[in-house]
């Protein structure tokens, strides 16, 4: 078992992953910017260290005064949480290489998985379906990149190999804008990314984002959790998830979850990670890995009863998986909110101090968050300060649920995006289930 584990990260994940570590008895040191001191599982750790001012290419992003921290507290696990340096593989090998344990995967899978093109081949040897698409990075030869683009069929997507969060690529409709959209694109990979290699794909008009959830010990074990929608987006931000996904059929489910677990056998995977899908007319197509824990898994967690932030810590202990694919059953419906302190319209940040908090409660409602009243929500990270999930004995009920927990959720003296939530519960697109990636974008461009 681990012995101390340190917590790279900031706010609800911090807390989540603390709380796993007090259910195993494994103290814990919080690492923190000076923004950052009075964050709820700083006060709970049995330990903290202050590693740099606020912005966190200061504190969070430096590597070498996490591993610092980690040294003079004698912690021997670090656990990145999602964001920051949670998928950067270069990290990841500092952490093995100091000896410490990076409670994730190892490092060349973070490698492997992080560039797109290494990854689709990753997949396809393994049998898990993909986009239609150029076989890895797009050849020097103009004719030959046309001759791929007709093949596939417009429209297509040209796509930076180290590309993510919806930055380097580009749509492309007709043969005669194709080659200077590739360069435009490969020039914006190469300032965004330090890369300029680019792919392309079919590009699905109408896709839904289907993800599924899996867990291995990189000892020729692994599970999947089933499978989440994260269709509700805007600006390719999650907002709202949910699992399992709405009007999937059971065998083309089971086909896939099984391809991904194949997928992890042979990688030799570590850890939680994910498996993100386009889904459309009834087939799956991979776009990419996340090696790490997400934001949405706790729909996971309610579906199946299994706690995967303390399946990684097992795991990163050395141990086995502790349940086989067969002890895994799929009980009712889960929904997730995102709860950011925004403007619910403009989208613009609302940082500032919170005067009153009360959070829901019930049979099936869960509330992930480190805000308390009091708490100064400070303008230098991400402006998620929570997440609400409800779960029922089916899709109805938990968003029945989910309506009800956003009346009771009670945040004061900050602006909150719980009054888009509210009108995105009751929407009738979103009630009968399955709507499309584009779905949000479009409704919010109509309304205004």
């Amino acid at each position: 078992m681990l012995e101390k584990v340190l917590i790279a990260n900031r706010g609800e994940i911090a807390l989540r992953i603390l709380r796993a570590c007090r259910e195993l008895d494994i103290p814990t040191v919080a690492v923190h910017s000076t923004a950052d001191s009075t964050l709820k599982h700083v006060r709970l750790a049995d330990e903290s260290v202050c590693i740099g001012p606020a912005p966190s290419t200061q504190s969070y992003l430096q590597a070498p005064a996490i591993l610092s921290a980690a040294e003079i507290t004698g912690a021997d696990g670090i656990h990145p949480g999602y964001g920051f340096l949670s998928e950067n593989a270069d990290f990841a090998e500092q952490v093995e290489r100091s000896g410490f344990k990076f409670i994730g995967p190892r490092s060349e899978t973070i490698r492997l998985m992080g560039d797109k093109v290494s990854a689709k081949h990753q997949m396809r040897k393994s049998g898990v379906p993909t986009v239609p698409g150029s076989e890895g990075a797009l050849p020097d030869d103009p004719e030959e990149v046309l001759r791929i683009a007709r093949d596939i069929g417009y429209p297509v997507i040209v796509k930076a190999a180290a590309g993510g969060g919806g930055r380097g690529m580009r749509v492309v409709h007709n043969e005669e804008v194709l080659l200077s959209s590739i360069e435009v694109t490969q020039s914006e990979a190469a300032a965004a990314f330090g890369s300029p290699v680019v792919y392309m794909e079919k590009f699905l008009q109408r896709p839904r984002h289907v993800e599924i959830q899996i867990l291995a010990d990189g000892q020729g074990n692994a599970v999947h959790l089933g499978d989440r929608d994260c269709s509700l987006q805007r600006r390719h931000q999650k907002i709202i998830e949910e699992a399992p996904a709405p009007g999937i059929p059971d065998d083309v489910r089971e086909e896939v979850g099984a391809a991904c677990v194949q997928a992890c056998i042979d990688m030799g995977y570590t850890g939680a990670g994910t498996f993100e899908f386009l889904y459309e007319d009834g087939r799956f197509f991979f776009i990419e890995m996340n090696t790490r824990v997400q934001v949405e898994h706790p729909v996971t967690e309610m579906i199946t009863g299994v706690d995967i932030v303390k399946e990684q810590l097992l795991i990163a202990g050395g141990q086995k998986l502790s349940i086989k694919q067969s002890d895994i059953s799929f009980n009712g419906h889960a929904i997730e909110c995102r709860i950011n302190a925004e403007d619910p319209r403009t989208f613009m940040p609302s940082p500032g101090l919170i005067k009153t908090f009360h959070a829901p409660g019930g049979h099936g409602v869960r509330v992930d968050s480190h805000i308390y009243s009091g708490y100064q929500v400070p303008p230098h990270y991400d402006s998620l300060i929570g997440k609400l999930i409800t779960h029922g004995d089916d899709r109805e009920i938990a968003l029945k649920k989910m309506r009800q927990a956003l009346d009771e959720f009670v945040v004061e003296g900050i602006r909150t995006n719980s009054a888009l939530h509210r009108e995105l519960v009751v929407d009738p697109s979103f009630v009968a289930g399955g709507v499309s990636i584009h779905y949000l974008e479009s409704k919010l461009e109509h309304e205004h």
